[in-house]
């Protein structure tokens, strides 16, 4: 693929956590590709609705920060998610609004001040090659990103767009997600629910978890309770974003959007949509605790925040 040369963002330094990623990658599990896409898909959403541009436009997910970018046109561009100590020259950048760049300033990100991961959006979105309808990344299928191998945003790297934006906007506050400690995931119950035992559903949902450092987009372990179930074996079926699998050990882990796309372990059922999106901003060692409800009322509140982008607009 021949990139774009027009003049864009220059990559000066950045990190193995910081990816191209769009809505995902839909349609194409049956052939044993995942979703990938934006873990935050919330902040991912903010981030494309304050240049106007599509729900599911292209952004730079910044994981963690170190991160350092050389603007090489005036333009706007808008940042929603974690606060990573974001910096345009030497003024400090908050998340959630849009914000107009001159050539020849520098935009950096430091380190995790609330939450982790930041979104960058530019009009239009960026531009890279389309690959079974999206240019999300993921190394591990070798798919989407800048170069279509699914690597991640390298030193030297040139970013592009080719939209435009003429008015700046702020996300209004009442819709700002707040990263608070330890936060309550909603678990819609899966159909193994009945093969864990009494007690440990007990100690489930009524015990703090600690999210391991042996995480990554494909999933995240949970450290706490010994949870036991009287399946021993099933037959691999499919797995639902958010699908918190429970192993021989008896330590979950919540399965993400690089996920693989069949498993064979008993499942306490999936997190919600929303509770996935909280969960991007957890860093490992923060604590969390998980909540079972009901399907039909975490559908309404997953429409209920649709509704909210289609009254503002976009």
């Amino acid at each position: 693929m021949t990139l774009p040369t027009a003049a864009g963002l220059h990559v000066l330094s950045s990190t193995p956590f910081i990816q191209l990623q769009d809505a995902g990658r839909y349609g194409v599990r049956h052939l044993g590709v995942t979703q990938s896409g934006a873990l935050d898909w919330v902040a991912l959403r903010w981030a494309n609705w304050l240049l106007g541009n599509a729900p599911g436009a292209a952004v730079l997910e910044i994981t963690l920060g170190n991160l350092e970018l050389q603007c090489e046109q005036d333009t706007t561009l808008a940042l929603s998610g974690a606060d990573l100590g974001a910096r345009l020259n030497d003024e400090p950048l908050q998340p959630w609004r849009s914000f107009q760049v001159r050539s020849g300033q520098r935009l950096s990100f430091a380190q995790p001040r609330n939450g982790a991961r930041a979104y960058l959006s530019a009009p239009g979105g960026f531009i890279a090659a389309q690959v079974l309808g999206s240019c999300a990344s993921n190394l591990r299928e070798g798919l989407g990103g800048l170069q279509g191998t699914g690597g991640a945003i390298n030193k030297g790297d040139q970013l592009t767009w080719s939209g435009s934006v003429s008015s700046l906007r702020e996300v209004p506050a009442i819709q700002i997600p707040r990263y608070e400690p330890k936060p309550q995931l909603d678990l819609v119950m899966g159909a193994q629910i009945a093969d864990f035992s009494g007690q440990s559903l007990f100690d489930a949902f009524n015990n703090d978890w600690t999210l391991d450092t042996r995480a990554d987009r494909m999933g995240i372990r949970l450290l706490g309770p010994v949870l036991q179930c009287r399946r021993s074996t099933m037959v691999s079926e499919g797995i639902p974003l958010g699908a918190v699998q429970v192993p021989p050990d008896g330590q979950p882990i919540i399965l993400l959007n690089d996920r693989q796309t069949i498993g064979g372990y008993p499942r306490l059922g999936a997190l919600t949509p929303l509770a996935v999106a909280r969960l991007a901003q957890c860093l490992p060692g923060e604590t969390l605790r998980l909540r079972p409800e009901v399907q039909e009322l975490a559908q309404v509140q997953h429409q209920q925040l649709l509704a909210t982008w289609r009254d503002i607009g976009n």
